[in-house]
């Protein structure tokens, strides 16, 4: 399907794909890093510029409420609200989306890119489809210059979106790799710790016998012998167990294991790259305090960059200007269990009980934010589905007029 580029939608009402959840479920499960991707496709947004001929070329991907660029040339831009974006009309799409002069379109002739630096006029975009119908992002070119593209540049750009794509997935293969191949570093320690032990001590007993040669009675022999079968029994099995625990099982989505390279103190960093900006476009207070007591512990990032960035965003597009968003960060750790605490508390206009409950039920709607942000109402459901699926927990309290603090609670292995 191609938009027609005449068509003109109103502002009020952000065009929304049909299968939005879909989508961006498919953009959460390659669980990416957004702030640190530009190396990985530099060499492809560069490509596309020279084959377009155009000044500016940006990989986007787009969430339920942000644009983020991963990488990008002729243009230093890290992300813009979702609904300010020429890519949200091109996700629409099964092929591409083009506009000849965005200053002549009411949809784009008063954006800030096209009123002001970089004055872009021409747009080319593509949809990156990770499977049929699902478009997570849009490799795009711009220009100030109107450009026509003849077919062969087009295929080019088609060529290296796909490429985008692939590299996607295969960097999401690489770290499950990276995944498994640090569980079994970390098994074959356990495998050598747990069998020193048991197999010193039959070594011992047996060097004794050894040792005492004619010397040895028979009582003693068959004592030593005894306490060498039950070592080895000890042996066999703790072997049973390590290859029972470590058997290949179907695993649920989401539930995959990350490497455990991540921590507060990087999470916390991570968080203020990426939403710093969305603060200080909305002269928002913003800041991430984490518990100094274990803000070096390691544990898994799986989804974390997805549920606490869907909160934040949420809480900023419904906290008034000179409002406050706050996120503390806590690691809780006990004999039995390690659990990660996410808090984001904001001053915005709150929710009553049954606002509450239908987001804790997954029904929650679609509202405009404080300073006219567009909803699209699929932020929150995705947060809440990527919560169950870790097993975690989400709980919120507010009051009308009073802000709100959502509260995920999940357990880290």
């Amino acid at each position: 399907m191609e938009l027609n580029v005449n068509e003109k939608l109103s502002n009020a009402n952000p065009p929304i794909p049909g299968n939005e959840m879909e989508r961006i479920m498919s953009l959460s499960e390659l669980d990416l890093d957004f702030s640190d991707q530009h190396s990985q496709f530099k060499d492809l947004a560069k490509l596309a510029a020279k084959v377009a001929g155009t000044s500016i070329s940006l990989v986007n991907m787009i969430d339920s409420l942000t644009q983020w660029t991963i990488s990008n040339y002729g243009l230093d831009l890290d992300q813009m609200l979702r609904q300010d974006s020429v890519c949200q009309y091109t996700i629409m799409t099964d092929d591409h989306f083009e506009v000849i002069d965005l200053k002549g379109d009411n949809r784009f002739k008063d954006k800030f890119y096209v009123t002001g630096e970089p004055n872009v006029s021409y747009y080319y975009g593509i949809p990156l489809k990770v499977s049929d119908g699902l478009n997570i992002g849009v490799l795009c070119v711009l220009d100030q210059q109107k450009r026509v593209l003849d077919p062969e540049k087009i295929e080019l750009l088609k060529i290296i979106a796909d490429e985008i794509v692939s590299r996607l997935k295969t960097q999401k293969v690489l770290e499950g790799l990276k995944s498994k191949l640090i569980e079994a570093h970390h098994t074959q320690q356990k495998v050598a710790h747990d069998i020193r032990g048991p197999l010193g001590g039959i070594i011992g007993l047996a060097s004794i016998i050894r040792d005492q040669g004619e010397d040895n009675q028979m009582e003693e022999v068959l004592e030593f012998i005894n306490l060498i079968h039950k070592s080895g029994n000890s042996i066999l099995d703790l072997a049973e167990e390590i290859l029972n625990a470590h058997k290949p099982q179907k695993k649920l989505a989401g539930t995959s294991p990350s490497p455990n390279d991540f921590n507060l103190l990087i999470f916390k960093d991570k968080l203020e790259k990426l939403y710093k900006p969305q603060a200080i476009n909305k002269d928002i207070r913003f800041q991430v305090i984490t518990t100094l007591e274990t803000e070096s512990v390691p544990f898994s990032k799986n989804k974390l960059l997805q549920i606490a960035g869907n909160l934040i965003s949420n809480s900023m597009k419904f906290t008034p200007i000179g409002g406050d968003v706050t996120v503390n960060l806590d690691l809780v750790i006990n004999d039995l269990s390690k659990i990660l605490i996410i808090k984001v508390k904001d001053s915005g206009i709150g929710l009553n009980q049954n606002g509450i409950n239908s987001i804790l039920q997954g029904t929650s709607g679609t509202t405009d934010g404080t300073d006219g942000e567009h909803g699209y109402g699929f932020g929150l459901a995705l947060v809440k589905h990527l919560i169950e699926s870790l097993k975690g927990n989400l709980s919120i309290t507010s009051d009308p007029g009073e802000g709100a603090v959502f509260r995920v609670e999940l357990p880290q292995n």
